[in-house]
């Protein structure tokens, strides 16, 4: 790898207001590019361009319709993740340096908007040199073509430039913004060190530079916000401009189940959803039992902890109990008169836990609980221990969600606890209250029907 000793970054100025339809790559024909030229768009004149301006007086409704999942939520401050992956501030909807009443939504699909001026600025280029080169001067066409890219003033004769879209995201943990790289073509877009050492011979295990995004925040140096510059050329980089399109801005994305902080304080609980199908994918132990110390950190009564999970991480003792709870199952089933086919039908709906690398059978214990001397006073004690187990069990199930994984709560094992008690040797004090199925979902979850909050609330 070339590396350089300096780069300029160079402002393109007298662009204008850009409208639909406008081709964004002939309003650069007079910027002077030079081959290894990075041009760096700001993604409102890609967005303009493309007609992605929308009359939207409520731009929440706007918000609403380009966000893929809510992150975070604070008043009218929304963070989302678009379809694109980008996460970001009000998926990306923008309400300035456009006209009133309108808004302006990210391009479509900002790796092909950079594709796209890419070639057009090379076949301007093309056509450009053709043209020069057949000026009738009175000179040979070895001539008038050798004196071609000194003449001209505009793209140079088979100019490889990349393009970076760049827009404004804020940082996690740090005030201010700046602009990063939400397309790009012919960039290299990381520079990965992992697997190297530095000076000193230490192992480098997680060193992965944002290239693209680097660049992007450059170019924003002399751009600015209001002073109407909404391209620059960084010149001096050649050695990170690529022949091919390359990968666009794909590396730069995190994935979500990545991603430590995947959601909001305030939006947590809305992410947890039930999960009836998992992949392959193993599930790591411990973040199950970081799941089972939210568990524990849920209400109780009288400072008691009503809690216990057994978790069942052996493949054999998983298949052992669920062979038992589907035999009780089916003698109770044809103790209540119900057919075989109908049975049968009943019985596939465990799949669920059977399907499921890793169960986890959450027990209600009432130690610490008081005895009183009227029935009605010890049914409602076993009500708030009950209870309590309950809260206990939904924040397994949010924190289960937190660390990326899905889960489905089913109540199978209420139905033959004597069964569960054998198989898995618990004391006979310990009530199942259900099992878990735990591990990765196979696909998106279902949207949630809405609910207003509304139909839920009496007000005295």
């Amino acid at each position: 790898m070339t590396t350089p000793t300096g780069f300029q970054v160079i402002p393109v100025t007298g662009i204008g207001e850009v409208r639909p339809g406008d081709d964004i790559a002939a309003l650069l024909s007079g910027a002077g590019l030079r081959d290894g030229d990075i041009v760096v768009i700001t993604s409102k004149i890609v967005s303009k361009a493309e007609g992605r301006v929308r009359h939207a007086p409520d731009r929440m409704r706007a918000i609403e319709e380009e966000t893929e999942r809510v992150v975070a939520r604070r008043g009218d401050t929304v963070i989302s993740q678009t379809r694109h992956g980008f996460v970001m501030a009000a998926a990306g909807v923008d309400a300035s340096n456009t006209e009133p009443g309108t808004v302006l939504l990210l391009p479509e699909d900002p790796d092909a908007s950079a594709r796209l001026i890419r070639a057009k600025l090379r076949e301007n280029a093309g056509a450009r040199a053709g043209a020069n080169t057949g000026k009738s001067t009175g000179k040979s066409t070895a001539q008038n073509s050798g004196e071609s890219t000194a003449q001209n003033s505009g793209v140079n004769v088979g100019v490889n430039v990349g393009v970076i879209v760049s827009d404004t995201f804020g940082r996690p943990w740090r005030n201010g913004l700046t602009d990063v790289a939400i397309g790009a073509a012919g960039v290299r877009p990381l520079d990965d060190f992992r697997g190297t050492a530095d000076s000193y011979g230490n192992q480098l295990s997680a060193t992965v530079t944002a290239l693209a995004d680097e660049i992007a925040a450059a170019a924003e140096l002399v751009k600015g916000k209001l002073d109407g510059v909404p391209v620059a050329i960084v010149r001096g980089l050649a050695h990170l401009v690529t022949e091919d399109d390359g990968p666009g801005v794909a590396p730069l994305i995190r994935p979500a189940d990545e991603d430590l902080f995947r959601y909001g304080s305030r939006d947590v609980v809305f992410a947890r959803r039930t999960i009836r199908e998992f992949s392959g994918k193993p599930v790591d132990p411990e973040a199950v039992r970081r799941a089972v110390a939210a568990g524990i950190a849920a209400p109780a009564p009288h400072h008691t902890t009503p809690w216990r999970f057994v978790l069942l991480e052996s493949p054999e003792v998983r298949t052992k109990l669920l062979d038992a709870m589907r035999e009780a199952w089916i003698e109770d089933l044809r103790g209540d008169g119900f057919t075989e086919e109908s049975i049968a039908k009943r019985v596939r709906r465990g799949d669920v836990l059977r399907n499921a690398p890793y169960l986890v059978v959450p027990c209600l214990v009432m130690e610490g609980s008081h005895t009183y001397r009227d029935e009605r006073r010890n049914a409602a004690e076993r009500e708030m221990f009950t209870v309590a187990t309950g809260a206990g069990v939904e924040n397994l199930l949010i924190q289960l969600a937190v660390e990326g994984l899905g889960s489905a709560w089913v109540s199978s094992t209420m139905f033959c606890r004597p069964v569960v008690r054998e198989v898995l040797d618990l004391p006979d004090s310990w009530d199942p209250m259900g099992c878990v199925a735990v591990g990765h979902a196979a696909a998106p979850p279902r949207e949630r029907a809405p609910r207003d909050p509304g139909d839920f609330i009496v007000t005295r």
